[in-house]
């Protein structure tokens, strides 16, 4: 399968992550930002989390509500996207609003922005270009089926809501299923 058109915006620190040998990495977790935007995903991507690397918090690839995609970080480097699972996979952020502005806010936790056709057919695509370049993957899952922690509400500290619910309940599941050559991998709850 050909490369789909794929901007390359590469993150200023993406050399201080860790590097990583091809035939490592069987697994992609689709993410959502849970931000306005790709720019304010951007901007909090470029934001230094980890001081003694120099590194901080992204996927690898980011996909716009309009099919419109970027990468930020190379495959072959680590980037930092789900606990536990980076070493393994390939990280791919879908613009969504998801719980923003507050993601732990007790009234927040309803996912409601559905996912426009055009980014899912670029997913696609994105997704079929990385199985056919990379043999070693075999397993796909949501960032929520792999990240199970229960953290205190924002609003509420005696009340617990779920760390990640991304990419949430509107996602076309079935539809990428039944395209793409990549089996669900779910944790036990």
């Amino acid at each position: 399968m050909s490369l789909p058109a794929i901007h390359v915006r590469s993150l200023a620190y993406e050399q201080a992550l860790q590097k990583r040998q091809p035939g490592t990495v069987d697994l992609v977790v689709i993410h959502c930002t849970e931000l306005p935007d790709l720019e304010a995903a951007r901007t909090l991507g470029e934001r230094i989390q980890y001081p003694q690397s120099g590194t901080g918090n992204s996927g690898h690839f980011y996909v716009d509500r309009d099919g419109y995609m970027e990468q930020w970080v190379d495959i072959m480097r680590i980037a930092h996207h789900v606990r536990g699972f980076n070493e393994r996979s390939i990280g791919i952020e879908l613009v969504n609003r998801g719980r923003h502005p507050d993601w732990l806010h007790t009234g927040r936790q309803q996912m409601s922005e559905t996912y426009p056709q055009e980014q899912i057919n670029s997913l696609i695509k994105l997704l079929g270009w990385l199985c056919s370049a990379n043999n070693s993957l075999c397993w796909i899952a949501g960032h929520a089926e792999l990240d199970l922690e229960n953290v205190p509400a924002s609003n509420d500290p005696t009340t617990m809501v779920r760390r990640k619910l991304d990419p949430g309940p509107l996602f076309p599941w079935s539809q990428l299923e039944s395209t793409v050559p990549l089996r669900r991998l779910l944790q036990e709850r």
